[in-house]
């Protein structure tokens, strides 16, 4: 596998002898001292003071903010006592007077307040009591609630019928000095504690840097200092308790450098050439070889024949699953050292002779000879799956990885190192696009897809620029009346070719995959609105009954388009009325970031536009947040109708998510309706509207004007018919 990777790093160079010692010595001198301590560096009492203060003055405004809302609750306590002993005090025998001279001695005595105004409902002041009140309620308008004196001493406040009971407006004076007292004692006590805390705070904060960064940067100074002063015989100091961080190996690599001779330029030249192989062949974080060095060595052995009769030599990519996620989440740091622990499992799984090379971020590639008496490739396949499945723990966090694999064979799957390796990425990602953390086998039939992939990329680009992508449209009825209440909006995409038809249609379920990984469904959502509007537009402009057009909106729309602001721009560049949109989205837009989905979905409400949720109950919904969706209608998904009356589970759930929709007061619609079966099935269990084959299939826009108009024509006959 080629030369161990060497982390030794180049000599640098001394000093010159020659030089004038001198200015070192004086240097030296005047800011070196071995016995000089942390607390007499300057720039640890920077620090402190720095750090005490900026903790003092975070508290102190934390302290302003909170010292108000601390008044107001002892303000609010004391009003709440008032209301509670006047209550008590009021007479409740409808008397012409709601509070007699003795229940104002009692409630002097026993309260806190020190004066009563009592106005009635005209606002006349009926009675009054003890020192003078400034508040008065205001006739016909919201009462001012409450006053608090200057100085602090009292708090007047304004007591309304519905809080005593009574049919008076009551100002009360109340002696507040003891709120004042607690407040300014609130004030001293968090004053004490915000000094202390913060002395505290910042000693700790003292102790962590003097043992982490300052004492060892003082060594570090005073061994360089010493290196100045004789770089000869250096004085050099170590840390007393070994530590392994950025500034530990600072101080061990700064006290390597000092140790260190001159070397000479045959040593300096060799060490340059090593150090471009290794760039050039090997991984500088794994220290495994390269794909570079990876392809030689399989070509290497091809062009030899280095292979006995009746061996093979399997290659294998192994990809990390989710690996981006882990260095997104948990840092690069974490990233580099997992790529680590998984290379060293791999060399360690694997027989001797196998070579192990990192050929990406996060793809391994290997090579091993298969004997005849060995079960093919399949066992390197176990011993790599064996080899992950533990856990990988990395500063006190563990991992459990997962791996793609993919297979490919010498010579059956190929007779050129290139070609070999490519048909290994092809089953990677086949394995990838089946669900991941399993291994495939290259079959030509992968190559075969990953060509009509291509091809399909390529010529749905080119449909886009040459509109062949076009809508039809399904029908959607009320259960109960029949009428056509609505249409889906489908894509379908017609692709000419030299056959006797002229062309075929691509099944969307064959091109929306290819679309999304190629970033192109943002614009495909775009022309599917924007046609879908239009068309409907036209059709009421044609003398058509309005209904509303549902346009499906995928999650990347969702997420990653401006859905919001398209919608709006289309409704009024096309001029549709709202309240005849409806978008369509699956439950597993919600589950990327349900807050924000909730959020788009309210703004798209407000513009007018209904919203539902397609193939409900196929996915995963909270119904404490399916209160939350601004939602008009339930779609029913297509696969529990269309086993609704052989099934009795999907019988059941179907009744279940109609019962749910009716009693969040949405609409339920149910699409996959095939026979008269499922209709009657569906009026029977009280759902809304219908949607399938049993009335017709998607149909393009100009045949849905001539089937509407048919249609509307017979129902509007045979419900005459029904009447008389």
């Amino acid at each position: 596998m080629g030369p161990a990777l060497n982390t030794h790093q180049p000599p640098q160079s001394v000093p010159d002898r020659g030089a004038d010692k001198s200015v070192g010595k004086r240097w030296f001198n005047r800011a070196y001292s071995p016995n000089q301590s942390w607390w007499k560096s300057s720039i640890s009492r920077r620090i402190t003071a720095a750090v005490f203060m900026m903790i003092l003055l975070v508290q102190t405004v934390v302290l302003i903010f909170t010292l108000p809302l601390y008044q107001t609750e002892q303000l609010s306590g004391l009003r709440e006592i008032a209301r509670t002993a006047l209550s008590y005090s009021l007479n409740r025998q409808h008397a012409a007077l709601p509070l007699t001279k003795e229940a104002w001695d009692r409630l002097r005595v026993d309260s806190q307040i020190r004066g009563l105004t009592v106005y009635n409902l005209n606002n006349n002041i009926v009675q009054h009591y003890g020192s003078p009140t400034m508040l008065r309620p205001a006739f016909g308008k919201e009462i001012l609630s409450k006053y608090l004196s200057p100085d602090g001493n009292f708090y007047e406040v304004t007591f309304i019928p519905a809080e005593l009971r009574n049919p008076y407006n009551i100002v009360a004076r109340i002696d507040a000095s003891a709120v004042q007292e607690r407040v300014d004692g609130y004030k001293h006590q968090n004053l004490w504690i915000l000094i202390c805390m913060s002395g505290f705070v910042t000693s700790v904060l003292m102790l962590v840097l003097t043992l982490w960064l300052l004492e060892p940067m003082i060594l570090l100074r005073n061994n360089l200092l010493s290196a100045a002063r004789d770089p000869e015989k250096p004085n050099i100091q170590s840390l007393k308790k070994e530590i392994h961080d950025e500034i530990g190996i600072a101080i061990r690599i700064a006290n390597d450098l000092i140790r260190q001779n001159a070397s000479s330029l045959k040593r300096l030249r060799v060490q340059a050439e090593d150090k471009i192989h290794k760039l050039a062949y090997f991984d500088t974080l794994t220290g495994l070889p390269n794909r570079t060095y990876f392809l030689e060595q399989l070509e290497e052995l091809i062009k030899n024949k280095a292979l006995n009769p009746g061996e093979s030599l399997a290659v294998l990519a192994v990809d990390i699953d989710h690996f981006k996620d882990i260095n997104d989440t948990m840092g690069h740091e974490i990233g580099d050292k997992l790529l680590e622990a998984i290379a060293k499992r791999l060399v360690k799984s694997l027989p001797d002779e196998a070579v192990v090379a990192r050929a990406s971020a996060d793809e391994f590639t290997i090579m091993s000879k298969l004997k005849v008496d060995q079960d093919g490739s399949a066992e390197l396949v176990a011993k790599i799956f064996a080899a992950i499945t533990e856990p990988v723990s990395i500063m006190q966090e563990s991992f459990q990885v997962r791996v793609s694999i993919g297979v490919s064979h010498y010579p059956a799957d190929g007779g050129e190192a290139r070609n070999i390796l490519k048909n290994a990425d092809i089953a990677l990602n086949r394995a990838k696009e089946e669900g991941r953390d399993t291994a495939r086998y290259y079959s030509q039939e992968f190559d075969n897809a990953v060509h009509r992939r291509f091809e399909i990329l390529r010529d749905l680009r080119n449909a886009m620029n040459q509109k062949e992508l076009m809508l039809y449209y399904h029908p959607q009825f009320d259960l109960k009346t029949g009428q056509i209440v609505g249409t889906e909006a489908l894509l379908r995409w017609w692709h000419p070719d030299n056959s006797k038809e002229g062309g075929a249609f691509i099944p969307p379920a064959e091109f929306i995959p290819v679309a999304e990984q190629a970033g192109l469904l943002v614009l495909m959502g775009e022309f599917i609105l924007r046609t879908a509007c239009e068309t409907n537009k036209m059709w009421q402009d044609k003398g058509l009954p309005p209904f509303r057009m549902a346009v499906n909106i995928s999650g990347v729309q969702f997420h990653r388009g401006d859905i919001v602001s398209l919608v709006a721009t289309v409704l009024k560049e096309t001029g549709l009325d709202p309240k005849w949109l409806e978008l369509e989205v699956t439950e597993s837009v919600f589950m990327e970031n349900m807050q924000a989905a909730i959020d788009i979905l309210h703004e798209l409400h407000s513009l007018g536009v209904e919203l539902a949720v397609d193939d409900f109950g196929t996915g995963y919904s909270s119904l404490s947040y399916l209160r939350q969706f601004p939602i008009d209608r339930l779609k029913v998904d297509q696969s529990f109708i269309r086993n609704a009356l052989i099934n009795v589970d999907d019988e059941m759930i179907t009744r279940t998510i109609i019962t749910l929709g009716h009693s969040l007061d949405l609409k339920v619609i149910a699409e996959g309706v095939e026979t008269a079966e499922h209709e009657a099935f569906l009026k029977e269990a009280g759902c809304d509207e219908v949607q399938g084959f049993k009335y017709t299939k998607p149909i393009p826009a100009e045949k849905f004007w001539e089937y509407t108009l048919e249609y509307n024509r017979n129902l509007a006959k045979n419900t005459k018919l029904s009447v008389v």
